[in-house]
């Protein structure tokens, strides 16, 4: 990869994921809150919230959910099921609930996985009210026939759905977006690996000189997309390019879906930065399904938004269950995948056209002193090939990325020696 800054930082992404882990998480909510107020000990996110009974577009904002507490008592009084001993115990946005029932009616109202018995599903119901726990499919069938207490101390009511979002300015009028879902209660990879990893690149970018505005937002999942673009359609016509990003701490190689509009030059960055990451990955072309992606890809937007995961979402047995815990993502997963993303923005913000300022025939390098500025240098040779390369490609038509990608040579070697060269005026910047 290129500029290696991140050594040692997926420890510290660990660590934010694993403060963040024990909080429920909704689409909206004071867990929502909770958790947008600790990401802003890393980065000035500015806060937003929408109200209730908002129209975005076809959607409206739901009434806000809290939860306090939940769970299921046998007939001795014991709690066999307990919201405080693990937050995936509860249907997300449940109703509330408190009355006794039979083992019969019980079992209506509990989700498991057989095919995975002894792990807790995670289930949401946000546009339906209803009220239900979710267990391991082991206990549910080991539930003895006896009357049960349940108990659900929730809230539906009016409120806002909270958003958090940051914009680096760059020397562009144009921006990047960053976009992450984080509206998922105690799951480490999909949701948590995304918000840690867009952090700690977001503290990166604002110590850059960077050509793009980045602008990352941190939105409930669907209606979250939904109401930040109904609320800034005047700022989408800025947006070049974008990823969503989720799943990207776990031991899986990449996957990369490609942009719904084609082409697109932030798909060839990430093919580029794939293939010179030497980690397995794999492509896909864009699908209407999935993550937010799809949002900011609507027909009567169609940015060029792209989705950047390891493991792809439903495409790991521990997606949406208890599993997805601190045991199943680590460190240095997590750094991997920030590291990618640099060598991404690092790319899109270089990849310039050129004009060579003597294309008829090749200039006379050595009286230029050209071969001076490179002595010393380990690259010395490859750099000396990139120089015919990027000189004879220069042509108004080719970014440096094309470049790299005909020479078969990495964007950090080819973006270097452009810049020799435009130093020494014989590249001029096509603006």
């Amino acid at each position: 990869m290129g500029v290696n800054t991140f050594i040692g930082e997926g420890k510290n992404m660990y660590k934010l994921i694993e403060e963040l882990y024990p909080i429920c998480r909704s689409i909206t909510g004071d867990g929502l809150r909770k958790t947008l107020a600790i990401l802003q000990q890393y980065v000035p996110l500015t806060i937003q919230e929408v109200p209730t009974g908002t129209e975005v577009f076809d959607w409206t904002i739901p009434k806000e959910w809290n939860i306090r507490d939940a769970w299921v008592k046998d007939k001795h009084g014991e709690k066999i099921i307990d919201f405080r001993n693990h937050n995936l115990h509860v249907l997300n946005y449940s109703a509330p609930v408190h009355q006794k029932v039979s083992l019969d009616e019980l079992k209506e109202h509990l989700y498991t996985l057989p095919e995975q018995p002894d792990l807790i599903p995670y289930r949401t119901s946000y546009y339906q009210e209803k009220w239900a726990f979710c267990t391991t499919h082991r206990q549910k069938i080991a539930l003895a026939d006896e009357e049960y207490e349940v108990f659900i101390d929730s809230a539906l009511e009016d409120g806002h759905l909270t958003y958090g979002e940051l914009f680096i300015p760059g020397s562009s009028q144009e921006e990047v977006l960053i976009s992450c879902h984080i509206c998922h209660p105690s799951l480490c990879n999909d949701n948590l690996s995304g918000i840690a990893t867009a952090i700690f690149l977001a503290q990166h970018l604002q110590e850059q000189n960077s050509y793009y505005g980045y602008r990352f937002v941190f939105v409930p999942v669907t209606i979250g997309a939904i109401a930040w673009l109904a609320r800034n359609e005047a700022k989408v016509s800025r947006i070049k390019y974008g990823l969503v990003i989720s799943n990207l701490g776990d031991a899986g190689g990449f996957t990369y879906k490609k942009t719904r509009k084609t082409p697109s030059a932030i798909n060839d960055v990430v093919l580029h930065a794939l293939k010179r990451s030497g980690i397995p990955y794999t492509i896909s072309d864009f699908v209407p399904y999935g993550y937010d992606e799809r949002q900011y890809a609507s027909p009567g937007f169609n940015l060029a938004v792209g989705s950047l995961m390891r493991s792809p979402n439903g495409g790991y047995p521990e997606y949406h269950t208890s599993a997805d815990n601190l045991s199943f993502v680590r460190p240095g997963y997590l750094e991997e995948s920030l590291l990618l993303l640099q060598e991404i923005t690092f790319m899109l913000d270089h990849n310039h056209v050129y004009l060579n300022q003597h294309m008829k025939g090749e200039p006379q390098l050595g009286r230029r002193g050209l071969y001076d500025r490179m002595s010393g240098d380990a690259d010395v040779q490859r750099k000396q090939m990139a120089v015919l390369w990027i000189l004879n490609y220069s042509d108004g038509q080719h970014s440096l990325l094309d470049i790299a990608e005909k020479a078969g040579m990495p964007f950090s070697l080819v973006k270097d020696t452009a810049d020799i060269l435009l130093k020494i005026d014989l590249l001029k910047l096509v603006e």
